[in-house]
């Protein structure tokens, strides 16, 4: 699964980006207030969501991750695919669809083109109660960083064990705090090399 892209934009259109990554130019779909966002010429990083279908392979991406989970969360619900989920994402905030599920706003939801008021009741129906992460300024508690969640990815496309890639983790935490540093903020390459190099074999 691509999670996460650092570039350079080289075109962009009110809904699709294409972003050079180490040379590759790749399609991103995005939303109308992303690209409002975005230059050409600029570096941006993007949170992704790859969706694979049999005819396509199409990466949705997201300034923010938050938006990202919400995509990702909306298309649990039963009529709900990809384009229907970004259109709800263009319309409401994380916290605007939290607000308007917990005070089952259907007329603020079925505003968002693609959901009518059967969809708009749906969605009520089936994330009530799943949005508590998104009411409270967005903000999550039961979520691991981002940048652990990525690390931990690599490296088991690596080869590492989830066991593993979890206990070399820790390794680099412990090994930058004893340092006097914050893992938070350092960079993910380096990260990725100090978890190589300690192993959690």
């Amino acid at each position: 699964m691509i999670s996460l892209i650092n570039g350079t934009v080289r075109s962009l259109t009110s809904d699709r980006a294409i972003v050079e990554v180490g040379g590759v130019g790749l399609s991103i779909t995005i939303t109308a207030g992303t690209s409002a966002q975005l230059n050409i010429g600029a570096p941006a990083q993007f949170y992704t969501c790859l969706v694979v279908r049999e005819e396509s392979l199409t990466l949705f991406g997201f300034l923010d991750d938050g938006a990202r989970s919400l995509f990702e969360l909306v298309q649990t619900v039963s009529g709900i695919g990809p384009k229907v989920a970004m259109s709800i994402v263009a319309a409401l905030s994380p916290g605007q669809l939290a607000l308007a599920i917990a005070n089952e706003d259907i007329s603020a939801i079925e505003k968002v083109p693609g959901i009518g008021r059967k969809g708009a009741q749906r969605l009520i129906l089936e994330l009530k109660g799943k949005l508590t992460d998104f009411g409270s300024g967005g903000k999550s508690a039961h979520h691991q960083p981002a940048w652990r969640e990525q690390l931990a990815s690599a490296l088991i496309s690596l080869g590492f064990s989830a066991k593993e890639s979890d206990s070399a983790i820790t390794n680099v935490v412990n090994q930058i705090s004893e340092e006097g540093g914050d893992a938070n903020s350092a960079e993910l390459s380096d990260l990725l090399k100090r978890a190589l190099q300690k192993g959690g074999r």
